[in-house]
C-alpha cells in the first residue's frame, strides 16, 4: 500500500496482478502528478519499467516512488507540446528500458474558458496539449511496438464531451477527438497486434481539481448524477488502466471505457 502524487493512500485492497506487465517498458505523459502519479506507482508495483514526462521537476516524486516501491521511474523533463522533444523522450525511454510496449497518454489541461474568450493562440495551445501530443506519441511508439510483436496504447479522454459540459469547449473538442483518433488508430495498428483504447474518467478529485475548480455546490450536483455515491480519486483510474495495458484485455481495441461512478452510460 503506497501513496500517490496527490498525497492519498492507494486503495487498501490488494491490487490485481498482471504478470505480463512485469518488466514491460511503459511510457506515461504527465506521470508525476495527479492521475499520472497514481499510474506511475501502479505500473511500478506491477514490476514494469516506467518512464514518464512532464514539464515540472519530478526528482522528489521519483525519490518517493523508489522508497515506496523499490523501483525508480525514469523522469524525462519535457513539454509535450514540443513534438521533437516528446519524440526524443520516447526514444530515450526505449533506449534505457527497451522498446515502449505500453503507452499511456495521460497529460492534459482543462483550463476553464468560454467561447468568446478564445483566440487562435489559446485554441492551438489547448489542442497541442490535449490532442496533438497524443497523436504524435502514438506515432512515435508504433515502430517499436511493431518490432516487439505488439503493444497497448491507452489514451485518457473524459466524459465531459459526452455530457455536453460547458466551460471548456476547446478541451471537450479535444476529448472527442481522442476517441475518434483512438478508433482510427486501432484499425490501422491492429494488424501489428497493437491495441488502442480510450479510458474516459469522470471527475477525478486530484489536488489541482480540489484547489482550482471544486465548490461544495459543484460537488453536490455531480454527486447527484453518480450511481455510486463516492467521488473518484486518482487511484480509481489505476486498475482500469492496468487492465487495458495488460494481456487480460487482449481482444479489446478501439473501445472507449468509462470509469465515472455511473454518471454517463454507453451502449
Amino acid at each position: 500500500m503506497g501513496t500517490s502524487g496527490t498525497g492519498r493512500m492507494m486503495a487498501a485492497a490488494d491490487p490485481a496482478r498482471f504478470p505480463d506487465l512485469d518488466g514491460a517498458s511503459v511510457f506515461i505523459t504527465g506521470g508525476g502528478s495527479g492521475i499520472g502519479a497514481a499510474l506511475t506507482e501502479g505500473f511500478l508495483r506491477q514490476g514494469a519499467r516506467v518512464a514518464f514526462v512532464q514539464r515540472s521537476d519530478a526528482g522528489a516524486f521519483c525519490d518517493w516512488m523508489e522508497a515506496a516501491t523499490g523501483a525508480r521511474p525514469l523522469f524525462l523533463p519535457c513539454d509535450i507540446t514540443d513534438i521533437p522533444s516528446l519524440q526524443a523522450a520516447i526514444a530515450e525511454a526505449s533506449r534505457v528500458h527497451g522498446p515502449v510496449t505500453r503507452l499511456v497518454n495521460n497529460a492534459a489541461n482543462d483550463k476553464r474558458h468560454i467561447t468568446e474568450e478564445v483566440d487562435e493562440a489559446f485554441w492551438d495551445w489547448s489542442q497541442a496539449i490535449n490532442l496533438k501530443s497524443y497523436f504524435f506519441a502514438c506515432q512515435a511508439v508504433a515502430p517499436g511496438m511493431r518490432a516487439a510483436g505488439g503493444g497497448s496504447i491507452v489514451n485518457m479522454s473524459s466524459i465531459n464531451y459526452m455530457m455536453g459540459n460547458a466551460g471548456y469547449p476547446a478541451y471537450t473538442t479535444a476529448n472527442a477527438g481522442i476517441t475518434g483518433m483512438t478508433r482510427s488508430l486501432a484499425r490501422e495498428f491492429g494488424p501489428d497486434a497493437i491495441r488502442v483504447n480510450a479510458l474516459m474518467p469522470g471527475w477525478v478529485l486530484t489536488e489541482k481539481q480540489l484547489e482550482m475548480w471544486t465548490t461544495p455546490e459543484a460537488l453536490a450536483a455531480h454527486m447527484e448524477r453518480m450511481c455510486l455515491k463516492r467521488h473518484l480519486a486518482p487511484e480509481d483510474i489505476v486498475g482500469p488502466t492496468l487492465f487495458l495495458a495488460s494481456a487480460v484485455s487482449s481482444m479489446m481495441t478501439g473501445q472507449a471505457m468509462v470509469v465515472d461512478g455511473g454518471v454517463v452510460v454507453t451502449g
